[in-house]
């Protein structure tokens, strides 16, 4: 019983959830761009729209899913039943994503990759914006968070090495649409897992929710929020730019063949996993804000050793480099996060992480056009259109995206960070241990 005890909202269960999430997105994020473009033959212009079309819905939906989350009462809590509801839609519409019919033209691919992506990002939106909900509420004062947080990235660095180093073996061994299959289980065990372990704090449940106009006005009033997650999309564009272009880094760049994709993927990944606690560390040593920036400037010198490969052993350790400086950007965004939140609370008298979570989500997730964009504008300047069309310069193509527009976006968002001035009041910053207080902080 007191294992059990020590279990329900133990930063160890609730990470599972992080784990179950990225399998499949990080295995979506970094190869439907292979697949679809490389491998299907759709042009690289007609993924961008796709993507903008998605944005535009992701603009109307994130808002309003955070704010009907906020507004929930269940006796489940507010945030588990549509993680519930979501599970089911979110397995069957990535299965989806990597099961188009055969034999599609470049009209009826495009229609079903968006038809896809729309339908899959929704199911994401609902679990994201409410599982990133429970994060502040569950786990309360700097050092907690950073604690939690440091276990939370180290579950999600092993999902990112399986989808990312796992994905293309896999792919080759069974196919695209048996992977999705395979990964949309693993998804439904761990999340179930999660959940079953959470309890949410009632006391929060019983306040009375802002009005839709009042909370978005309260949101779109709080500077220090949209300097933050401002900043952090153009550091999250890199995460995703980076992740799904290795495959074509491999190709064109370092000359390798694709078997060899996982062993490249698996350097970044298992470098991260130590990383992911030597950043813990200089949190504690550091104010969080502090630990953030710096998080953001070492995570934009790291991707400059990747200009310089030439072969599989320069881009392995290339990409050792970046896996330092992607392990800061993992740990160190949630202990401002929670500060906002935490600072909001004391303005307002009610706890929003919801509405917060899912405008944040929005931006954050702003990024993907901006990487789709990014790969469509060097794609036009050397040449390269698709797997069938590489152009006559893909390695310059590969170069840059790796390298170059990385550093350039790391560089905006570093700026960015230091837009507003990002001090805090009535903030928790000691430590909680989990079992010894009250259980629905720990």
């Amino acid at each position: 019983m007191h294992r059990l005890r020590r279990w329900i909202n133990s930063p160890y269960s609730f990470s599972l959830g992080m784990f179950a999430m990225m399998v499949p997105s990080q295995a979506f994020s970094s190869f439907y761009s292979y697949f679809y473009v490389e491998k299907l033959g759709l042009g690289i212009g007609l993924a961008t729209l796709a993507r903008m079309i998605f944005l535009i819905w992701d603009a109307v939906n994130n808002p309003l899913m955070g704010y009907w989350s906020d507004r929930t009462r269940t006796r489940l809590g507010r945030r588990r039943p549509w993680v519930f509801g979501a599970m089911p839609v979110f397995m069957l519409t990535f299965i989806m994503v990597f099961s188009p019919p055969s034999g599609l033209a470049q009209g009826g691919l495009f229609a079903w990759f968006l038809i896809a992506l729309l339908l899959f990002e929704a199911a994401a939106t609902v679990l994201w914006v409410n599982y990133g909900a429970l994060f502040p509420e569950l786990f309360r004062g700097d050092r907690l968070r950073a604690k939690a947080s440091a276990i939370q990235q180290g579950y999600q660095v092993v999902a990112l090495l399986i989808g990312t180093a796992l994905t293309p073996i896999l792919f080759d061994a069974i196919g695209f649409s048996r992977m999705a299959v395979l990964y949309a289980f693993l998804f439904g065990i761990f999340m179930l897992l999660c959940m079953l372990a959470v309890r949410e704090n009632e006391t929060y449940a019983q306040q009375k929710p802002l009005k839709l106009v009042p909370a978005i006005r309260e949101t779109l009033n709080n500077r220090k929020f949209w300097m933050f997650h401002i900043s952090n999309s153009f550091a999250q564009t890199v995460n995703g730019l980076i992740s799904s272009m290795i495959p074509f880094y491999a190709k064109y760049v370092l000359g390798i063949p694709e078997a060899l994709v996982s062993v490249l993927l698996a350097s970044v990944f298992v470098s991260v996993i130590p990383l992911v606690f030597v950043w813990y560390w200089i949190i504690r040593t550091m104010d969080g804000v502090k630990a953030w920036r710096l998080s953001l400037a070492a995570y934009g010198l790291s991707v400059i050793p990747l200009w310089f490969g030439q072969d599989l052993t320069s881009g392995i350790l290339a990409g050792v480099m970046v896996g330092f400086g992607l392990a800061g950007f993992l740990v160190t965004p949630a202990i401002v996060s929670g500060r906002i939140i935490d600072e909001d609370e004391a303005r307002t008298g009610l706890r929003r992480e919801g509405i917060y979570t899912a405008v944040g989500g929005f931006i954050t997730r702003s990024s993907g056009l901006i990487s789709a964009i990014a790969f469509w504008i060097v794609g036009i300047i050397f040449g390269y259109e698709s797997g069938d069309n590489p152009g006559n310069n893909p390695e310059a193509t590969f170069r840059y995206l790796t390298s170059v527009v990385p550093l350039i976006l790391l560089g905006i968002a570093f700026l960015i960070s230091f837009m507003v001035k990002m001090d805090f009041k009535n903030t928790l910053k000691g430590e909680l241990e989990y079992g010894t207080k009250t259980d629905h902080q720990l």
